[in-house]
């Protein structure tokens, strides 16, 4: 007898509840994952107040001549946090296969590419919740600190705030970029099944360009290199002035990341639905 369509989709929406459920649960029970978020927030406030600290207005011929961007300044914690959104985000395949529990996971959950999209679901929304509370913290922070430096409203360094539209727009795109690392790393954690491997890859992929791009002395070929690579891009979306002299605009930045990560992730669901395990 043939199952009433109804039946199918009340099927399919369980199984998908059933696989986030299974997500969710696996995740938020490993002690790691609580130190893990802990260690991106704190990263990413404590890194952005100490580059903030470390600016002030006494190197400029006047303070309003900086024209620093304090909202950038706040958010450089995003540099170093975002290591940690790679270690979540590997993890919570690598760690899987690492330990031999992705055979009892694809027995409760036999739709791989079910499998790859709830971790991401999951994986997607802790980095968020986390990301947003470092990136408002950042903020908060370096609100009290900036004015010592001799950011003040006097000087055109008006507080920042969210109700500013750039500030806002910078904050909001810097929590995106992180959960889109953090979806790239699970794309390479499920290609390489190795976790310390998936790890180096990302963090290469990341870094390798800006630091290849200090060494190019031709102009054309920096901007070239600021534009295409994965974290230059990426982290455009911090910037709110100057916004005509960078290599790539903020939105069009977070959608070459966003382009890189869709590959990996795609790349990632081939190879876990092709293996065996």
């Amino acid at each position: 007898m043939t199952a009433p369509r109804g039946g199918r989709a009340q099927g399919h929406r369980g199984d998908r509840g059933h696989a986030l459920h299974a997500e969710w649960t696996k995740l938020r029970t490993l002690p790691s994952t609580a130190w893990l978020l802990l260690a991106l927030i704190a990263t990413t406030v404590l890194v952005g107040a100490a580059v903030t600290g470390s600016v002030d207005t006494s190197h400029c011929d006047t303070p309003a001549g900086c024209a620093e961007d304090t909202p950038k300044l706040a958010l450089s914690g995003v540099q170093v946090g975002q290591v940690v959104a790679v270690v979540l985000g590997v993890l919570a395949i690598g760690g899987e296969y690492a330990t031999g529990t992705i055979g009892a996971t694809l027995t409760a959950v036999p739709r791989r590419l079910r499998v790859l999209l709830a971790k991401a679901v999951v994986v997607g929304a802790v980095v968020a919740a986390a990301g947003t509370a470092g990136v408002l913290a950042s903020l908060a922070t370096a609100r009290t600190i900036l004015p010592r430096g001799g950011f003040t409203p006097a000087h055109g360094y008006p507080p920042l705030s969210l109700t500013d539209g750039p500030t806002a727009r910078a904050a909001f795109g810097t929590v995106l970029y992180l959960v889109l690392v953090a979806l790239l790393s699970l794309g390479a954690g499920a290609a390489l099944r190795d976790s310390a491997g998936a790890i180096t890859a990302v963090l290469a992929l990341l870094w390798i360009a800006p630091v290849i791009t200090r060494f190019v002395g031709d102009p054309d070929w920096r901007d070239r290199l600021e534009k295409y690579a994965p974290m230059s891009a990426g982290l455009a979306i911090r910037s709110t002035r100057a916004l005509d002299r960078l290599p790539i605009g903020p939105w069009a930045g977070l959608g070459v990341f966003a382009a890189y990560t869709a590959v990996v992730l795609v790349i990632g669901g081939v190879l876990f639905t092709a293996r065996d395990i």
